[in-house]
């Protein structure tokens, strides 16, 4: 009982969870690369994107209420699939996302203060870290008031883009398409823009009645989250289209400017750091407590898996995913090199498919998890080469350090 987490998250505290992780950086991002890869089938993109995360999503809900405990998909592979798949998930999760929160500190810096943006966020880091120390009710109080404001903007700038005389639906479906390649590789940069629903199976332990809660946050989160950008993504596309998205660096900035308004870009601006730092949270947490399981079946240091007597949190894994994620942002700009956290993040959600498989014969249930296993592999597939390889050789790099664990606690 010493190591068991409290159970303190209700489906409010879930459903804002899964969005901070959702409605972050990638939203104020992702659109520019998603439109360069399906010109024209921007849209289409988001739809098989969503398409993929729902089956996601129903398979991760429907294992997190079988299986209520930190850690997410490792806790599933290895439940359902065995020791290995587990560790493969977890190994997968925990390198890339660790990448993932350097790269999202940098870009709180970037947003916050150009030129510095190495201190912000190290500081953001260090200021999130004694947070999630404090409590998980804590977090997800934080990460409401963050939520509230990021929709809040993104609102804004709908109603900015839309409301203007630059909008035209024309542009919505302009613009040249990419072909089938095209679009699926723009559904897969799409794709973790949805990722962060897993966020809230991550939290297992920490939710109240959880065969009941999960299931209900899970859909909850993503059908909000889905709403706000497809509303974005339209936003973007009336007033830029296709082509001028493609080629924009900040490309909600670049909408409410083309509408009209310059004078909230800065306001823009403001969201998208607000954002990223709702994402750095949400990773922290997820980080942090798929670390904790690993640790307690003895792939990462045991210490890992010790829970605050008084805040029932893991704190040193907390402490060590804030100081690792500290000094990568500190020493490092990680923005442009975690292509590989793509295709671990698929990877990961199809072993969460294949685990799911193995629930039982419920037709449905089965038809789910089969169609997101098989969009997790065709997305795979279709990512930037260099994204590919590169998460292929992390990955294979995690089964060769459990082979040689595995040796060595063999005795052989």
């Amino acid at each position: 009982m010493d190591n068991e987490l409290k159970r303190t998250l209700g489906v409010s505290d879930a459903v804002v969870v899964g969005l901070g992780a959702m409605v972050g950086a990638g939203i104020f991002a992702a659109l520019a690369p998603a439109a360069r890869a399906a010109g024209g089938g921007l849209l289409a993109a988001l739809a098989v994107a969503a398409l993929v995360a729902y089956c996601n999503a129903h398979s991760s809900a429907r294992l997190a209420a079988r299986h209520p405990a930190s850690g997410g998909t490792y806790v599933y592979g290895r439940e359902r699939l065995g020791p290995f798949w587990g560790y493969l998930a977890g190994w997968g999760f925990v390198v890339g996302k660790t990448a993932s929160c350097g790269a999202m500190a940098l870009t709180v810096g970037a947003y916050v203060w150009p030129g510095r943006e190495h201190e912000v966020a190290v500081a953001a880091v260090v200021a999130l870290t004694a947070a999630g120390y404090g409590g998980v009710r804590k977090s997800a109080r934080i990460a409401r008031l963050i939520v509230a404001a990021v929709l809040a903007v993104l609102a804004g700038v709908v109603v900015v883009c839309l409301g203007s005389g630059a909008a035209d639906s024309g542009r919505l479906a302009g613009g040249g398409w990419g072909g089938a390649a095209g679009l699926l590789q723009g559904a897969g940069l799409l794709f973790f823009a949805f990722a962060g629903y897993a966020r809230i199976a991550t939290l297992g332990e920490e939710v109240r009645d959880p065969q009941r809660t999960i299931p209900r946050a899970v859909p909850i989160a993503l059908g909000i989250a889905l709403l706000v950008y497809a509303a974005v993504a339209v936003a973007a596309l009336s007033v830029l289209g296709a082509g001028a998205l493609a080629g924009s660096s900040a490309p909600l900035a670049d909408a409410v400017r083309a509408a009209g308004r310059p004078e909230l870009v800065p306001v823009v601006r403001v969201g998208a750091a607000l954002a990223a730092l709702g994402s750095l949270l949400a990773l922290v947490l997820g980080v942090s407590r798929t670390a904790l399981a690993m640790a307690r079946d003895g792939h990462l240091p045991r210490a890992l898996a010790a829970v605050h007597p008084r805040h029932q949190v893991p704190h040193h894994a907390e402490l060590a995913v804030g100081a690792v994620v500290a000094v990568l942002a500190a020493t490092a700009d990680l923005r442009g090199a975690i292509g590989f956290s793509s295709f671990g993040v698929l990877a990961y959600y199809a072993i969460a498919n294949a685990s799911a498989w193995t629930l039982g014969s419920d037709v449905k249930g089965r038809a789910v998890a089969a169609a997101g296993l098989s969009g997790c592999v065709l997305l795979a597939c279709t990512l930037p080469a260099a994204s590919a390889v590169t998460g292929a050789a992390v990955l294979a790099l995690g089964a060769l350090a459990y082979a040689v664990r595995g040796r060595f606690t063999s005795g052989s």
